[in-house]
C-alpha cells in the first residue's frame, strides 16, 4: 500500500455539523417557497386574495417566491451537498475549520432573510428577478468569496489525486455564479445610509445583461450546480458507478462553454440587434447535444440496475428528476427558436417550462440528496419510513403535471389569441379575454401546487422522525435475488 493510498484510508474527522444544518434549512425555506408560490397561484385564479394589505400582493410575494425557491431552498440543498461531497471524494475535512464553515451558512441564512424583507417591503432594484438592494448584494458577495474559499480550498488540500467530476460542476456554478452575480448587480447607491441605489447600464445595454444574468443563473445555479448532485448521489443511491466517466467530461466543458452565450434568445424581437438574437438561438439550439448527454449519462447508470426502481422511491424520484431534465432542455432551445418564442414569449408557456425544470429537476434531485443525507448524518439505519417517499413521489408528482399540463395548454391558447385577427384586420380577442379563459386552468395549476407543497410537508415530517431516530414499521422491499447477481461495488467516496 502506497503513502497516498494509506493517507486517504485514514479516518478523516468530516465536519458534518454544518452539513446538517444546511439539509434542515433546505427543507424549512422548501416549504416557505412552495406555501408562497401555491398562495401567489391562488391569487392569480382568484384576484380576491390580493388582500387590501401590501405586503401579501402579487406584486411582492411573486420574487419572495421565486428567490426564496432559488436561493433558499436550491442555494442550501446545493451547500448541503457540495460540502458534502467535497470532503469525501476530496478525503479531508473542510477548509477553514468550523468556524468558517458556521460563519458560512449563517451569513447565508442572514442574507435569505434580509432579501426576503426587503421583498415584502418593496425595497428592490426592481429588475427583472426583483433583486435585493446593494446593501444585501455586498453582504452576499462576502458570503460567496467564503463559500469558493472553503470549497476551493479543500479541493486543494485533497489527498486524492483526481477531482471527481461532480466537484467541477460544483466549482463552475460556485464561480460562475459569483461573476454573474457582481456584475449585474453594479450600481451605485443614492447615500451609503440608504437602500435605494442606480444601476450602471440603461435600455437595451440593461436588458442584455439581465437575461445574461437571468440566463446563465439558470445554467450554473440550477443546471450546473444539480448536475453536481446528480453525478454524486445517484451512483450513490444505485450502488453502481457513473456510466462513462470520459462523457461527463465531455459534457462538463461542453455545457460550460455554450451555455454562457445563450441569453440573448430572451431577448428576440426586441431592440437588440438580430445578429445578437440569432447568436443566442443557435448557441440555445447546441445546448441539445450536453444537455441529452448528460440526461443519458444519468439513466445509463442505472443499467442492470433498473429493477431497483421498484423497490427505491428515492432512486426513483432521482430518475425522474433526470428525466425532467432532459424534457426541459429539449423544450428550452425549442422556445429560443425565433418562430416558435413568436408563441411562447410573455405567456404562460414560459411559465410551465420554468416549473417544468424548478420542480421537475430542481426539487426532485434536491429531495432526493436529502433523503440520502439525513440518514447518513444522523447515523440512522434508515428512513423513518420508505413508504411516505414513495406517497411523496406520487403527489409530488400529481403536482408538477397538473401544474406544467395546465400552463402548457393556457399559454399555447393564450399566444394564439394574441396573434387572431378578424376579418378587418383588427385583434379579434381583448386581453381581459384571454385571462377570462385561462381562469380554470389556473385553477388546475393552484391544485397543482397544492399537491407539491402536500409532498413536501409529508417529506418534512419523514425526515423529522428520521432524525428523532424513530423507525415506522413497515415491510420493506427486499432486492429479488436474480438482481444481487448483476451487483457491482459501491462507487468510491
Amino acid at each position: 500500500m502506497t503513502e497516498a493510498t494509506a493517507a486517504v484510508n485514514e479516518p478523516v474527522a468530516y465536519n458534518e455539523d454544518v452539513i446538517r444544518k444546511f439539509a434542515i434549512a433546505t427543507m424549512f425555506w422548501g416549504v416557505v417557497a412552495f406555501a408562497a408560490g401555491t398562495y401567489i397561484a391562488f391569487q392569480l385564479a382568484f384576484p380576491l386574495l390580493n388582500l387590501d394589505w401590501e405586503f401579501t400582493s402579487f406584486g411582492r410575494l411573486r420574487p419572495l417566491h421565486t428567490s426564496s425557491a432559488i436561493f433558499a431552498f436550491g442555494g442550501n440543498a446545493l451547500m448541503a451537498s457540495s460540502l458534502y461531497c467535497v470532503q469525501r471524494t476530496c478525503g479531508v475535512t473542510l477548509f477553514g475549520g468550523r468556524p468558517t464553515a458556521d460563519f458560512l451558512f449563517w451569513g447565508y441564512q442572514f442574507f435569505i432573510v434580509m432579501a426576503a424583507w426587503g421583498y415584502v417591503n418593496g425595497v428592490t432594484q426592481g429588475k427583472e428577478y426583483a433583486e435585493p438592494e446593494w446593501m444585501v448584494d455586498i453582504w452576499l458577495t462576502i458570503v460567496w468569496v467564503v463559500y469558493l474559499v472553503v470549497f476551493a480550498g479543500t479541493i486543494l488540500k485533497r489527498k486524492q489525486p483526481h477531482i471527481y467530476v461532480a466537484n467541477w460542476f460544483f466549482l463552475a456554478f460556485i464561480l460562475t455564479v459569483a461573476v454573474l452575480h457582481i456584475v449585474n448587480n453594479l450600481s451605485v447607491p443614492v447615500t451609503l445610509t440608504g437602500m435605494k441605489s442606480y444601476g450602471l447600464y440603461s435600455g437595451v445595454q440593461d436588458a442584455l445583461t439581465q437575461w445574461w444574468y437571468g440566463h446563465n443563473a439558470v445554467g450554473f445555479f440550477l443546471t450546473a450546480g444539480f448536475l453536481g448532485i446528480m453525478y454524486y448521489f445517484l451512483p450513490k443511491q444505485a450502488g453502481r458507478p457513473i456510466y462513462s466517466y470520459r462523457l461527463s467530461i465531455v459534457h462538463f466543458w461542453s455545457l460550460i462553454f455554450l451555455y454562457i452565450w445563450a441569453g440573448p434568445h430572451h431577448l428576440h424581437y426586441t431592440a437588440l440587434p438580430e445578429w445578437a438574437q440569432s447568436l443566442g438561438m443557435i448557441f440555445s439550439i447546441m445546448l441539445w447535444m450536453p444537455s441529452w448527454g448528460g440526461m443519458i449519462n444519468g439513466l445509463m447508470t442505472l443499467k442492470g440496475a433498473w429493477w431497483k426502481l421498484r423497490t427505491d422511491p428515492v432512486l426513483r424520484m432521482m430518475v425522474a428528476a433526470i428525466g425532467f431534465y432532459g424534457m426541459s432542455t429539449f423544450e428550452g432551445p425549442l422556445m429560443g427558436i425565433r418562430a416558435v418564442n413568436s408563441l411562447s414569449h410573455y405567456t404562460d408557456w414560459t411559465i410551465g417550462h420554468v416549473h417544468s425544470g424548478a420542480l421537475g429537476w430542481v426539487a426532485f434531485i434536491s429531495f432526493g440528496a436529502i433523503y440520502y443525507l439525513v440518514p447518513q448524518l444522523w447515523k440512522r439505519e434508515r428512513l423513518y419510513s420508505i413508504q411516505l417517499v414513495s406517497w411523496h413521489f406520487w403527489i409530488a408528482t400529481i403536482g408538477i403535471l397538473l401544474y406544467i399540463i395546465s400552463m402548457w395548454v393556457t399559454g399555447i391558447m393564450e399566444g394564439l389569441m394574441w396573434r387572431t385577427y378578424d376579418a378587418n384586420g383588427f385583434l379579434q380577442y381583448s386581453f381581459i379575454e384571454t385571462v377570462q379563459e385561462k381562469h380554470f386552468l389556473y385553477v388546475v395549476r393552484a391544485m397543482g401546487g397544492v399537491c407539491f407543497l402536500t409532498g413536501a410537508l409529508i417529506m418534512a415530517y419523514n425526515l423529522w422522525r428520521t432524525i428523532l431516530g424513530d423507525l415506522r414499521d413497515e415491510k420493506i422491499a427486499q432486492e429479488p435475488p436474480e438482481a444481487r447477481a448483476h451487483l457491482v461495488a459501491q462507487p468510491a467516496e
